[in-house]
């Protein structure tokens, strides 16, 4: 967005700075500057001279001498500018002063080029007289301005010998481009970045006063409005102006214009540009003439419509671009182009003038998909205030009056359906201070929203926000508004308030990173495997047809048929890792895995599925079953699940050995298993081995871990042991005994220790012999023994219940 910083002082007249300190002041409160073009740079001691006499070279036909008066004295200048005549008003560089250029326009030089006093083909000459390319600038800015030749001052500036030359051309002037976010719509616009120059510098803002135009006919007997669509077009105003007088526009707007980088044309086509950069309202101008019937309609186009714009180019349309028609056909492309058949030529007499609001996502998709892209639709398509169009339109039309340009037709064509709703803010000033960490007075505050135009009601406590802030929805918004107009750079470095926390990983976390030191201090290496897997897998792992688990989800695209579904069971993959180790002849290998597996609650899926964290164990070689065991029992006591886990034989894993497997369970709820592989699952995996695995459902386990720990001094008192050989049937499991030992053992058994198990001749068949040793107590006394024959009776005689005898 480029803003010459006259056009600004337009709006805030009291605003009085350098240029540098605009553009620091500026940038530090939010409107970031891309750059500044000083347009009198390089321009140095240039005043107005009035040619006094004028005489032929002695010794050149082309020169001329003149005699410049520059209000101090009369110097001799030789020149061969063609249009020098006497009397005339020209802007002279004197000796050692300096000029952007040359007269041919060719590039400026860094630091300009130096003018000094000297001898043109013998004769002296103390200056230059110059050209408005030598002076930096170019006839777009200056129509007037000759194509070759000095530029001479017109008589109506009044200017007079000696005056800076450079102020009465306007240059001393400065553009400041700036960075402006999609956000910020209204600063797409002179009038939005004077309004933040105001709160800036805490200057008072004077917008353009829109005066009530127009004679006493009616605009709806010349045009009516149709907006078919009005999801594409919330808002469209229209205004006509009879008895056009094109002329030349006048020389501030010409400047102004010229200044952002626009052309000036006519009065007419000026003022609409001005009116798009003052309001930032795009506006377009039709011939009435060439509207049919009388009446303008907003609607789509029609998919394959073909339509020639003003370019002369021809656009094929879609249902997705908004059309202005007439009665009979298009006339434009809403928000892009107009039409070539509507355009404005030199011969119109009568004139529509149109400001509308359209959908800023349609235009940008819409001018994309035409190829075509103009200033308009860049405004456009950012979204733009629809508060914003009938005020822009009766700015040009006040401008029409000013200038002579027209007869202004009564009253305005306002199709507006859906007005804009008010959005009103809670003022929350403490909860501002708390995220900025300042101290801002609640005054301070409203006088920034007072510049910002920010409402206040104090009843309520509440910021009225107004239409063309679409930024400003949530107090974050208004915290923001505060710390940029009290200054990034004053707020101090403070702290953070709050509670402190204790940084730490979540429970879960924890836990596996507890899973994982057992694991490797056991010997396990991590394994890695894929989650994509093959549906052949339950079958090598003799999975029932009907098993809940052969319910896979399916890649919609899987790299093969290998990888087709999503995993249920994480034992494919350490499987596959142990038979490849296997077939590499690796003697004792030991891996685990924590990953995740995919449980649908139903196919075709409607909902995500369960991904559940599981552990697997897989090993084989010189290992066997109680080593995975005592692996598991490590974890549970690292956990505090020490005796909280029961081990239930089983035969439900098909993928285990029917005589080798147990259930893990606490309070009741399995939590994984543990067993030796199925030797039909190993000859499946080409494994001619045992192989043993376990795995935990981590989620489960997690629910039921504590990592409270109390501290139990130094038993101060002896302890008593007491060893039992106990003679049972096979089928009798030693977790049954010692679950019985501990239910019966009471507080005063610390331990149980199992020692020995014999089968042999000395048992009758069938049975078996297992010894535990236990130890007895007190934590506030010597046990006697008595006390503690008490207790092992009462577990001798529920062990008695099971069928489990003393030994003889």
């Amino acid at each position: 967005m480029n803003t010459p910083i006259s056009w600004i002082k337009a709006y805030v007249p009291d605003l009085d700075c350098s240029v540098q300190e605009y553009v620091d002041k500026m940038t530090l409160s939010g409107s970031h500057v891309e750059n500044a073009v000083y347009l009198d740079k390089n321009l140095e001691k240039i005043v107005v001279g009035k040619i006094e006499k004028i005489e032929k070279h002695p010794d050149a036909d082309k020169l001329v001498v003149c005699q410049v008066n520059i209000g101090t004295e009369t110097i001799q200048i030789v020149t061969g500018a063609p249009n020098v005549v006497k009397g005339a008003m020209v802007p002279v560089v004197l000796d050692g002063g300096r000029v952007a250029g040359g007269h041919d326009g060719s590039p400026n030089p860094e630091n300009g080029i130096k003018i000094k006093k000297g001898k043109l083909r013998g004769v002296p000459s103390n200056g230059m007289m110059c050209s408005i390319e030598e002076l930096g600038s170019n006839r777009d800015m200056y129509p007037e301005a000759p194509e070759n030749g000095i530029y001479i001052f017109d008589a109506a500036k009044n200017v007079k010998p000696g005056d800076d030359a450079v102020a009465a051309l306007g240059l001393r002037d400065a553009v400041v481009e700036f960075e402006i976010t999609s956000n910020r719509v209204d600063c797409f616009s002179m009038i939005g970045m004077a309004r933040e120059a105001s709160a800036t510098f805490e200057k008072p803002f004077y917008p353009p006063e829109v005066k009530e135009t127009g004679n006493k006919e009616n605009v709806e007997d010349y045009i009516s409005v149709e907006v078919v669509d009005t999801d594409l077009c919330p808002r469209y105003t229209a205004r006509v102006v009879k008895n056009i007088k094109l002329a030349p526009s006048p020389e501030w707007m010409q400047r102004r214009l010229a200044a952002v980088g626009i052309r000036p044309i006519n009065n007419i086509v000026d003022i609409t540009n001005y009116v798009m950069e003052e309001y930032g309202q795009p506006m377009h101008a039709y011939d009435l003439a060439t509207i049919r019937g009388n009446k303008i309609i907003v609607k789509r186009a029609e998919d394959g419509q073909v339509y020639t714009t003003l370019d002369g180019q021809e656009r094929h349309l879609d249902h997705d671009v908004i059309m202005i028609n007439d009665a009979e056909g298009p006339v434009g492309v809403g928000g892009i182009m107009g039409g070539e058949n509507s355009m404005v030529t030199d011969d119109i007499k009568t004139m529509l003038f149109e400001a509308a609001t359209f959908d800023g996502t349609n235009i940008r998709l819409s001018s994309k998909r035409i190829g075509m892209r103009t200033e308009a639709s860049a405004k456009f398509e950012k979204g733009l205030d629809p508060e914003n169009a009938l005020a822009a339109i009766n700015r040009a039309c006040q401008l029409v009056e000013e200038l002579g340009a027209g007869e202004v037709v009564g009253g305005v064509v306002d199709v507006y359906p859906n007005p804009v709703e008010d959005v009103t803010i809670p003022f929350e000033p403490e909860k501002y201070n708390k995220l900025l960490g300042t101290d801002i007075s609640e005054e301070q505050m409203l006088g920034y929203f007072k510049y910002l135009e920010i409402g206040y009601d104090a009843e309520t406590r509440t910021l009225a926000i107004p239409s063309f802030r679409q930024d400003l929805r949530c107090s974050a918004d208004i915290a923001e508004e505060v710390a940029r107009f009290f200054g990034y750079d004053n707020i101090p470095t403070t702290l953070p308030k709050g509670e402190s926390t204790t940084g730490k990983i979540s429970l879960a976390a924890r836990v596996e990173e507890i899973a994982r030191d057992v694991a490797e201090q056991n010997g396990f290496c991590g394994s890695m495997c894929y989650s994509f897997e093959s549906p052949k897998v339950f079958d090598k792992l003799l999975l029932p047809k009907d098993d809940e688990l052969r319910n896979a989800i399916v890649i919609a695209n899987p790299l093969g048929e290998d990888y087709s579904i999503m995993r249920t069971i994480e034992l494919n993959g350490i499987l596959t890792s142990l038979a490849g180790n296997y077939n590499h002849r690796n003697k004792n290998v030991r891996l685990y895995e924590i990953a995740n597996v995919y449980l649908p609650e139903s196919l075709p899926l409607t909902e995500l599925p369960d991904e559940r964290k599981r552990m697997v164990f897989g090993m084989y070689g010189d290992y066997d079953f109680f080593l995975l065991k005592g692996v598991l029992e490590e974890l549970f006591m690292k956990l505090g699940l020490s005796g909280k886990v029961n081990y239930e034989p089983s035969k439900e894993k098909p993928f285990l050995h029917p005589g080798r497997q147990a259930l893990l369970y606490i309070n009741g709820i399995c939590v994984g298993y543990i067993g030796q592989v199925h030797p039909e699952v190993c000859e499946n995996y080409d494994m001619k081995c045992e192989a043993y695995v376990a795995g935990l459902d981590l989620p489960s386990i997690v629910d039921k871990v504590t990592f409270d720990r109390k501290y139990k001094g130094v038993a101060r008192y002896p302890a008593v042991n007491r060893d039992l050989s106990l003679v049972m049937k096979k089928d009798i499991f030693v977790g049954q005994l010692e679950k019985v030992m501990k239910e019966k053992g009471g507080k005063l058994l610390e331990s149980i220790k199992l020692f020995d198990v014999y089968e042999g001749s000395q048992i009758e068949e069938g049975y078996k012999s297992v010894a535990f040793n236990l130890v007895f107590r007190a934590s506030d006394r010597s046990l006697e023994a008595a006390e503690v024959n008490k207790v092992v009776d009462k577990i001798l005689a529920e062990l008695e219940k099971m069928g489990v005898k003393i030994r003889a």
